[in-house]
């Protein structure tokens, strides 16, 4: 089935344009980079603002042989949508809907004692062999089971409940803290201590399918880290995991989303005339405004207020003054396009266009909230949904 939506005929209060065939050509770019490892694109977070069901669609067809997602809820509603094939879901709280994973046939993940006594609670209920994936925690610091004694006990507590029928341990995992700063110490501390826990729990009897460490950056620079799956997330929708590291067309990736808007008000003011909340931008002589109908409640930064980059009739503007709920405005300096035209936010740069990363410059944060926090009101339109031929 196409995932591609037919393009209006009028246009677009806002738009996401998500083009699925450069997804596709990024996940085969990164099965190249993985070097023989399986390829996880990770779909969390509505596919970081992609549209969680079309971008699953397009990675499994280009050869993406896991997807991940961090919640439960994700990872049911990607089999409630027929997605077939393996799924990793993470982010755990007690209570959570583990028959419902198990039933649907998802791998866990378990990072504690807590955690595996439910699943395997929820397997017996379920008369279901449960597949869980064991988290080490090797200097991240957030989830993930402690090396030492509290390793050894999930280890043990795991291949009791393995031995019962009530899991299989399919998978030994980590995440990597600063694999997008070239060079970092902790990388290599990271990838020891992998080893050793991996090591210690094959030791005692544990045989995963996977052992995965390496997120999008690893992926593209660490191949050391590769093990026998790599978990890709930003890098799948064409943006860099760092500027330090490189451009997306770096490491062959093209940025999947574009976001744009049609231009609500041009009209001329004089010098001197205050824009927007607090008249933090004041016109500094006769010119015109464009009113862009978009603003903070559709993922538009509020910090972008006098530094966001808009592409408007050719040239680059800038947010004049702050960005409000449900719009913003940018001096022309003179010019009059028609009502109606477009103003591109950002997207791959082939037109000119700023790029998700030169937002992120402008607001001090990462490309990755920019793409992420584009809400629910713009609707999302899918293109090239389907491979030529």
């Amino acid at each position: 089935m196409s995932e591609t939506a037919a393009v209006p005929s009028a246009p677009l209060r806002a738009r996401a344009e998500i083009d699925l065939g450069a997804l596709r050509a990024n996940v085969r770019a990164l099965r190249a980079r993985a070097r023989g490892a399986a390829v996880m694109a990770v779909v969390k977070s509505d596919a970081y603002g992609h549209g969680a069901v079309p971008c699953a669609r397009a990675a499994l067809a280009a050869g993406a042989s896991w997807l991940g997602t961090a919640t439960p809820e994700e990872a049911l509603a990607l089999r409630a949508a027929g997605l077939p094939g393996r799924i990793l879901c993470w982010l755990w709280v007690p209570g959570g809907p583990w028959r419902q994973a198990i039933e649907a046939d998802i791998d866990v993940s378990v990072s504690g004692m807590w955690a595996l006594r439910e699943v395997t609670a929820a397997a017996r209920e379920a008369g279901r062999t449960a597949r869980v994936q064991l988290k080490a925690d090797t200097g991240l610091g957030r989830g993930g089971c402690q090396p030492g004694e509290d390793w050894a006990g999930l280890v043990a507590a795991a291949l009791r409940a393995e031995a019962e029928g009530l899991i299989r341990v399919t998978g030994l995992w980590s995440h990597l803290a600063c694999a997008d700063e070239p060079g970092h110490p902790s990388v290599a501390a990271q990838l020891a201590r992998f080893r050793e826990m991996t090591a210690f729990a094959e030791r005692q009897g544990v045989r995963p399918e996977v052992r995965h460490l390496a997120n999008s950056p690893a992926t593209l620079t660490l191949p050391e880290t590769h093990f026998d799956l790599v978990r890709t997330g930003i890098a799948v929708y064409g943006v860099s995991p760092s500027p330090e590291l490189g451009a997306p067309a770096d490491f062959g990736l093209r940025p999947v989303m574009t976001l744009s808007a049609s231009l609500a008000l041009v009209k001329r003011v004089p010098g001197g005339h205050g824009v927007s909340y607090g008249h933090h931008y004041v016109t500094p002589g006769e010119t015109t405004l464009g009113l862009v109908p978009v603003g903070y409640a559709d993922g538009i930064p509020r910090h972008a207020s006098g530094s966001g980059p808009v592409l408007v009739d050719g040239k680059w503007r800038t947010v004049a003054g702050r960005v409000a709920m449900d719009q913003f405005v940018v001096d022309l300096a003179g010019d009059e396009p028609p009502v109606g035209a477009e103003a591109v936010l950002f997207g791959p740069g082939d037109r000119g266009e700023p790029t998700a990363e030169d937002w992120a410059q402008a607001c001090g944060t990462i490309a990755y909230e920019i793409v992420t926090r584009i809400g629910t009101r713009v609707p999302r339109v899918y293109v090239n949904g389907e491979e030529a031929g």
